[in-house]
């Protein structure tokens, strides 16, 4: 059976981050959201993952996005699925 959120996620990946130029503005207006949040709070103030937010381009594309960002907020399984991905990116 296929997973709806891991297919709407890759869908949202073709169509809304087709550009490969980073939006600096969106991305930091993202964070600024996701900052309202103790549970990002709390990754985003972790040295672990700090550097990720700034200088990793793959976690700043994830960011760029507001269908993700907006979904990360809403529901503990894109939450998990997140922090699956800064990990992945750590190694």
């Amino acid at each position: 059976m296929l997973d709806f959120d891991f297919v709407s996620d890759f869908l949202s990946g073709i169509f809304f981050n087709g550009n490969t130029t980073l939006n600096t503005k969106k991305i930091d207006k993202n964070i600024e959201k996701l900052k309202q949040y103790n549970w990002f709070n709390e990754i985003y103030h972790d040295d672990k993952y700090r550097k990720l937010f700034f200088a990793n381009r793959n976690v700043r594309n994830y960011l760029q996005n507001n269908y993700r960002v907006k979904k990360i907020i809403k529901k503990k399984k894109a939450q998990k699925r997140f922090l699956s991905y800064l990990n992945k990116q750590l190694s």
